[in-house]
């Protein structure tokens, strides 16, 4: 069943390809792999870690960062599945080779494996590609899942996944989020496992620790009192302009998460005080400016730290984006209703470092409340810092039981 899905799947890309640029890219790509293997690998050994997309590559880039940094010596191999994440990362310094991961099958996974000649794999989360564990099963190849999670109703624990569920016996070892995820794997027989956290944690405080100065975003935020909405979407948008619209004491930092022409233009359509876009900008400008829009990518993370409160887009929306991202700086963290398949967020929400709002209303009576009490303020910030403080660590614990 499992092989008759994938060769489905294979025949639906390849259909696709005709029409969408991501089936197009990812056929593309997985055809390329080979030339890739055959021009890179050479003689050496590689660890190999394996990401679907961005956000899996961001919680196993601690681990490869790491690695590099005390062992120079070791190659690695990083292989997306994903355009969304190779196309983005398939220049990525912190890998010797970068490329996509054919489909699951026999025959790609024996190639692949005999190409790549990995001396040990690491699957980022949600990927468990059962031929290509076996194939480095039986090559003594160790297996180590990273940053994984599992729930009731995936395929693993249903009656008819059971055949599929055999492959997690065959990995060497799961470091897994939560306690929940250790109990569920228990249930089928699956012990090889250790309660790590997400290496997640350990990422956004190594962005926070790299963050370079902005001049510009400085110049801008500099003895105001600044709420940043980052990766903001149109509903939320509304709420906040008209917040910021009515109160002149308050700065807006504005990232909108689609970052085009159009989109930018009704933005500022909506806004009745100063404001510039970043990269128009200087620090001349910016000072005189009460609403910076920023109209390009890269820059967030290192934003948020210009906040006295955050506000983290989508949860209006399909969903929220990243939290911890905004929570690492200390500040308090406000977003939609859309949060609750967000476990971040959620425990974020518990520890009174996060704020969820459903309107407008909402929204001003919680900022009213952070104006009027400082100390309030500051107690959600401190809530938020130690939260991704007390979580991190993941990412030490693999690398000390497994790459050492």
């Amino acid at each position: 069943m499992y092989t008759l899905a994938i060769y489905l799947y294979m025949l639906a890309v390849g259909i696709a390809s005709l029409f969408h640029k991501k089936a197009r890219l990812i056929r593309r790509g997985q055809h390329n792999t080979w030339r890739i293997l055959r021009e890179s690998i050479g003689e050496d050994h590689y660890i190999w870690f394996h990401a679907a997309s961005l956000g899996e590559f961001e919680q196993g880039r601690p681990l490869m960062e790491r690695l590099r940094r005390e062992h120079p010596e070791k190659k690695i191999l990083l292989t997306f599945f994903s355009p969304s994440g190779y196309e983005v990362r398939k220049n990525y310094e912190g890998a010797d080779v970068v490329c996509y991961l054919p489909f699951d099958t026999a025959l790609n996974a024996r190639k692949f494996i005999r190409m790549a000649r990995p001396e040990a794999a690491y699957f980022i989360k949600y990927e468990f590609w059962r031929n290509y564990i076996e194939v480095l099963y039986k090559h003594s190849i160790p297996i180590y899942s990273v940053s994984s999670i599992f729930r009731p109703n995936q395929i693993f624990f249903r009656w008819y996944g059971r055949n599929y569920a055999r492959c997690l016996k065959r990995i060497t070892h799961l470091f897994v989020q939560n306690e929940s995820s250790r109990k569920l794997l228990a249930t089928i027989g699956v012990t090889q496992v250790t309660i790590v956290g997400d290496t997640r944690f350990d990422r956004v405080l190594d962005i926070m620790h790299a963050a370079k100065p902005l001049p510009i975003a400085e110049a801008f935020a500099s003895g105001n009192r600044v709420l940043v909405a980052g990766s903001s979407w149109q509903p939320c948008e509304e709420i906040l302009i008209d917040y910021f619209n009515r109160h002149d004491d308050l700065r807006l930092i504005l990232a909108p998460h689609v970052v085009s022409e159009d989109h930018l233009r009704e933005i500022e359509a909506k806004l009745r005080r100063p404001f510039v876009r970043y990269t128009n900008a200087t620090e001349k400008s910016a000072r005189q400016a009460h609403c910076l829009i920023i109209n390009c990518y890269g820059l967030l993370s290192s934003i948020y730290r210009y906040a006295e409160v955050a506000y983290v887009g989508g949860g209006f929306g399909v969903g929220i984006h990243n939290v911890p991202e905004a929570a690492v700086y200390g500040v308090p963290v406000i977003i939609g209703p859309n949060n609750k398949k967000f476990r971040e967020a959620q425990a974020l929400l518990k520890a009174g470092g996060c704020f969820e709002i459903q309107n407008a209303e909402d929204f001003n009576r919680l900022m009213q409340h952070f104006h009027d009490d400082p100390a309030a303020l500051k107690a959600a910030g401190d809530a938020a810092a130690h939260y991704i403080s007390d979580n991190a660590g993941a990412a030490d614990l693999i690398y000390e039981a497994t790459l050492r």
